[in-house]
């Protein structure tokens, strides 16, 4: 008998939520309606972005692309001047899944920063500085929020919390419940063919507390969450996909990749006479925040009064262990920023560059096989993995040199900071692995299949093909037919694809990202 054919999408995101976590609580009967899903629907692991973070992966999620189409590569991208800029929304050029399917209800995805103008409602997530002009669209519904969830926030401030675990899970707890709320109040419409939900709070607690009691208390409370959105979407015949960005796993050592190009002569600290006087003098970046907050001024006011150009120059003068502002770029032939991004300081991207760009792969080559070669003193075992730019973001010139990575099996994190030895103990209790989860449900869906392969490039094709809908032809995810029940039209169906125009930018974006940076200090992508 052949089953309905939806024509509305529920994807449910779940930031670092782990395979290997999830499946063995279910066989445990720890979590039920992630069993439903399980016994139910489509089930299996699902891998994540090169690198696996967060800023990469929800782009792919939603676009159906990898990082050197989509355009985001990190948090922050590193100019040509060897400053910051934040990433947001309008850095993602192919069309989202929000973009394609309408009306859309998007709420607490990362990197959505300002709202788009699309048909529907958006309420940005991670990386929004604060909830005002750009949190939500349209902007009436900022209103709405702070009227029926008055104690709503889009996150922690994680320096906070280093030696207040207990405080940390109870205001964790706080934000999950303004988050459900949230749920809550959206879920109040019918007027939507894709609905887009993310709870990102399982990755900022894992960051912190790797505990599988305290975890699994936390997964029972998403369990009733995910009850709740699978009586929703049974009553309006729709299919579900929940899904995570990357996976979790314990780590304990950081690798400091700037301060071993250091040691290997690629990288050159600042030095001079002034910086060296202030150094001996103890005037030093940590001290200076110390001294302004113990005369009582708030060190983002500070920022919030001086002028962007004014705080660089003192940042980059002051002595401290930044991967930028304390790099002699004149003297560096290579660098890492963000989640292991390495960038050969070569003369037409940087403005300070060495490298001529005929010496790009011969530098790259030496670089690569020095990083693969460094062994833990204490285990004389290789640490890092070292994998070319252009062979994981083929079609971008522009794109990280080389992308490393620690052996997170075996613990050990990238971090960039320029410290006095190579390897230091993490500050955090865990952090990302490339598995996460990925499962479906729903009257399109096949009772028991398993997906083959999947990868969070295949979200989008999937979900685009489940509403009947024709996939992007330059995706590089595919849809996942193993999936769908013979009898539903999309069991039937071929997958189709149709050219899409690039992605109009949102709003221009004139924001502090002051609160942003604290969070992402937190998570470990800043040090």
């Amino acid at each position: 008998m052949e089953t309905s054919d939806p024509n509305r999408a529920f994807v449910l995101g779940l930031d670092g939520v782990p395979w290997s976590l999830v499946e063995g609580w279910v066989d445990d009967g720890e979590l039920p309606n992630f069993g439903r899903l399980l016994a139910e629907g489509a089930a299996g692991p699902l891998e994540s972005t090169m690198p696996p973070t967060t800023a990469l992966a929800w782009p792919t999620i939603a676009t159906g692309t990898w990082a050197d189409k989509h355009g985001v590569y990190s948090f922050r991208e590193v100019q040509s001047d060897y400053t910051n800029r934040m990433n947001t929304s309008n850095d993602v050029s192919r069309p989202e899944l929000w973009d394609l399917l309408a009306p859309a209800v998007v709420a607490n995805v990362p990197m959505t920063y300002p709202a788009d103008d699309v048909d529907g409602r958006v309420v940005t997530g991670m990386m929004t500085p604060e909830i005002g002009e750009g949190f939500t669209q349209p902007p009436a519904l900022a209103e709405e929020i702070a009227d029926r969830i008055p104690d709503y926030d889009v996150g922690l401030s994680w320096e906070e919390y280093r030696d207040d675990t207990e405080g940390f899970r109870a205001d964790l707890d706080e934000l999950v419940e303004a988050r459900r709320a949230l749920l809550d109040l959206l879920m109040e419409t019918d007027d939507w063919r894709l609905f887009f939900f993310v709870f990102t709070a399982p990755d900022r607690l894992q960051h912190l507390v790797w505990d599988e009691e305290v975890l699994l208390d936390h997964y029972r409370d998403l369990d009733d969450a995910l009850g709740d959105v699978l009586d929703y979407v049974a009553d309006r015949d729709a299919n579900l996909y929940v899904v995570s960005d990357h996976g979790f796993g314990p780590v304990d050592t950081y690798v400091h990749t700037n301060t071993f190009l250091e040691r290997e002569g690629y990288l050159t600290r600042k030095g001079g006479s002034g910086r060296g006087t202030l150094e001996r003098l103890g005037l030093t970046k940590d001290r200076i925040r110390g001294a302004i907050s113990s005369v009582g001024i708030d060190e983002r006011a500070l920022y919030d009064h001086l002028p962007d150009a004014l705080v660089d120059s003192l940042a980059s003068q002051v002595p401290g262990t930044h991967e930028l502002y304390d790099v002699e770029f004149s003297e560096t032939v290579a660098f890492t920023h963000g989640a292991g991004n390495l960038f050969v300081n070569d003369t037409e991207r940087f403005e300070e560059g060495v490298v001529a760009p005929d010496d790009i792969p011969a530098v790259k080559a030496e670089i690569r096989s020095r990083l693969e070669g460094l062994t833990d003193p204490k285990t004389d075992e290789p640490v890092l993995n070292v994998y070319d730019g252009d062979d994981v973001f083929e079609t971008d010139p522009e794109s990280p040199d080389l992308v490393v990575r620690a052996d997170e099996d075996a613990g050990y994190l990238v971090g960039n900071s320029l410290t006095d030895e190579v390897f230091r103990e993490s500050r955090m209790a865990a952090s990302h692995r490339a598995e996460g989860v990925f499962f479906a449900w729903g009257p399109s869906i096949e009772a028991g299949a398993r997906p083959d392969g999947a990868t969070v490039a295949d979200v989008a094709p999937t979900v685009l093909h489940g509403v009947g809908e024709p996939v992007p032809a330059d995706a590089d995810g595919r849809v996942l037919a193993e999936i769908f029940d013979a009898d539903a039209a999309a069991g039937r169906t071929r997958p189709s694809e149709r050219d899409y125009a690039d992605r109009e930018s949102a709003q221009a974006v004139e924001a502090d990202f002051e609160d942003v940076e604290s969070r992402l200090k937190g998570l470990g992508y800043m040090e």
